[in-house]
């Protein structure tokens, strides 16, 4: 069952509303492609494979029934394709984070979780870390040898965290995303709310909640220019933090989107407003702000 009722605008019906891949005894060789379909969605993060990328000769032996679904996903994440788009260049935490998701169908928990598998590359490679995931009692329990992993966050399960369905959500960004082409690009998204054992707020996906998720800039900080405007006068107590997302600018294709944060006084207010409906954007919040 569903673990919420805003599944459809949350983007996560895909998942809630349907049954696991599961590769059953009495297979066919239609059963096995449509595993080996959803082995590589699930654990390359929805990301575009090419022909000449996938793993014939381990999918061969699928179809041969000489391996088993969990063999399958192994071979996958230990590939030079899966090093290729999420080991090579990233942050080690942010492997992590895609591990968890791609193999677990989940979110890190805690931080001692993610220092774990940090100490366990570390000490014993990359292949051992991914054996850890696959291996541990958890994936056993949850997909046994033949289902395929899926996002369990988003369907009720008991012993699951409730911090686990609201971090998913920092790593899922809709059922048509790929993990490779998200808005924070490389940087890890959960290590400071880890760090802080905090919980954080659900953001709808890209293209839910009536327009693109509002994410911070990198550096955290907030522009002191509203839109091309100096917001050093008028009085303090009206000035307001406009966040914007999906803005585009004129003359750019409609996918070439931004999400930026903005300071405008209360005069301006209306201004901004009309400004930001004219470059195609939508308004995430308005909130007082000081300086």
């Amino acid at each position: 069952m569903a673990i919420t009722t805003s599944a459809s605008r949350l983007g996560t019906t895909a998942y809630s509303d349907s049954a696991p891949v599961e590769l059953r005894p009495d297979w066919s060789r239609e059963d096995a492609l449509g595993v080996i379909r959803a082995a590589y969605r699930q654990v390359l993060g929805n990301d575009y494979v090419l022909e000449s990328e996938r793993l014939k000769s381990v999918e061969s032996l699928l179809i041969n029934g000489s391996i088993t679904v969990r063999d399958f996903v192994r071979a996958i994440a230990k590939s030079e394709l899966y090093k290729k788009k999420f080991f090579y260049g990233n942050f080690q935490t942010r492997v992590i984070e895609l591990n968890y998701k791609h193999l677990l169908g989940r979110a890190p928990y805690n931080e001692s979780e993610v220092i774990f598998h940090l100490d366990l590359y570390e000490n014993e490679g990359f292949e051992a870390d991914i054996d850890s995931y696959i291996d541990s009692p958890e994936y056993l329990e949850n997909f046994g040898e033949n289902i395929v992993p899926y996002y369990r966050s988003f369907v009720y399960q008991a012993g699951q965290q409730t911090t686990g369905f609201t971090r998913m959500f920092q790593l899922y960004r809709g059922y048509a995303n790929s993990d490779r082409s998200q808005i924070a690009g490389k940087a890890s998204r959960l290590a400071s709310e880890l760090a802080q054992n905090g919980a954080s707020p659900i953001v709808g996906p890209s293209g839910g909640s009536s327009g693109w998720a509002y994410r911070p800039s990198k550096a955290g900080n907030t522009p002191t220019k509203a839109l091309g405007g100096n917001v050093a006068y008028g009085d303090v107590g009206k000035l307001y933090r406009v966040e914007i997302t999906a803005i585009s600018k004129p003359g750019y294709p409609s996918v070439r989107r931004s999400n930026k944060a903005v300071i405008v006084p209360f005069e301006q207010l209306n201004n901004t407003l009309e400004q930001v409906y004219r470059l195609g954007g939508k308004v995430a919040s308005i909130t007082p702000a000081s300086l």
